[in-house]
């Protein structure tokens, strides 16, 4: 009974109100409860109950497996963190979510059964608008393969500072900083840019993927059509790369 009440809850979160992006690459979510993460991390997983496959309250870490995408998983904070705007991201004290995400980059792999390179991984975090949860978290998965062409053509171009990308991915503009190691917090890297952080960071999406030695820091701010949702950008197939799996997956679930 617990089983089926979580998977209703998880269907609820993440299958009606999941990010679909349509041809003009705006992601709309359709939510019943925006508060369904939180209460499954902290009624559920604290207490040693499903979904959760880590639980790790000294951390303050949570990892959820989502039913979106074979192989996405979700890093959550086990304290109440609302998103991209809240001040408590930017206080020295608080974990490194991006970090502690990347850490479990082989689950993904692991769950369709072989080894996806490093460069077709990548985490991302939607804005304020661009979100369906009403608490932090970052999605880990496979990169959507147009992403990683466009950043593997302007690879010259993105360096220490921030800096436009000269190609748009589905209409939306994104700039881009190159990170040699995941030491400082993206969303301190971020704030530190913006005049009023406290104010406009629930605007950003950000977006980390491979490039070279390190890594690209993505950004885009909500305006207009553009809710800045950076998963966008992932592929929850992982097309190309976990074919015949995903095809496996796809066929048993068409069946249930």
């Amino acid at each position: 009974m617990l089983k089926s009440l979580v998977c209703l809850a998880l269907s609820c979160m993440l299958g009606a109100g999941s990010a679909h992006a349509a041809s003009s690459g705006v992601v709309i979510h359709k939510d019943h409860d925006p508060d369904v993460l939180w209460k499954l991390v902290h009624q559920k997983c604290a207490h040693g109950l499903k979904p959760c496959a880590v639980y790790d309250d000294k951390r303050g870490i949570a990892l959820l497996h989502s039913i979106e995408g074979k192989g996405q998983y979700l890093l959550i904070p086990t304290e109440k963190v609302t998103g991209m705007e809240s001040p408590a991201l930017l206080r020295s004290d608080q974990p490194n979510y991006f970090a502690s995400a990347w850490a479990y980059r082989e689950r993904v792999g692991r769950d369709y059964h072989q080894t996806i390179p490093e460069s077709r991984l990548s985490l991302a975090i939607n804005s304020q608008k661009g979100r369906s949860q009403n608490q932090l978290h970052i999605h880990l998965d496979c990169l959507e393969p147009r992403m990683r062409a466009l950043l593997d053509r302007d690879a010259a171009q993105i360096g220490p500072s921030w800096s436009d990308l000269p190609e748009a991915f589905n209409g939306h503009r994104y700039r881009a900083l190159y990170l040699a190691t995941l030491n400082g917090s993206p969303f301190r890297i971020l704030a530190a840019t913006l005049a009023h952080p406290e104010r406009d960071m629930g605007d950003h999406t950000l977006v980390l993927a491979p490039l070279g030695s390190g890594f690209a820091l993505l950004d885009d701010v909500a305006q207009g059509d553009d809710r800045a949702s950076g998963e966008e950008v992932q592929d929850h197939a992982c097309h190309g790369i976990a074919a015949s799996a995903n095809d496996a997956y796809a066929s048993s679930h068409n069946q249930l």
